[in-house]
């Protein structure tokens, strides 16, 4: 399952590595806007296959950010 940041703005910090287990609602990786920290959760229980953005890298809002399975 894609996981999408819903706000623009800069990756300041990953919580969750490829490989991890996490669950719904868990905090991958949190990223700062307008100087909040808004965390980016897990839609469901699984593993982190893949993470799509690097720490300190700018997203977009709805892009994908990570993979869980």
């Amino acid at each position: 399952m894609e996981v999408k940041a819903e706000v623009l703005g800069s990756l300041w910090r990953i919580v969750a590595e490829v490989g991890q287990r996490v669950e719904e609602d868990e905090t991958i990786m949190v990223l700062e806007s307008m100087k909040m920290e808004i965390p980016v959760t897990s839609p469901i229980s699984g593993t982190v296959t893949a993470l799509l953005a690097a720490k300190g890298e700018v997203v977009q809002e709805g892009q994908t950010v990570a993979i869980v399975e």
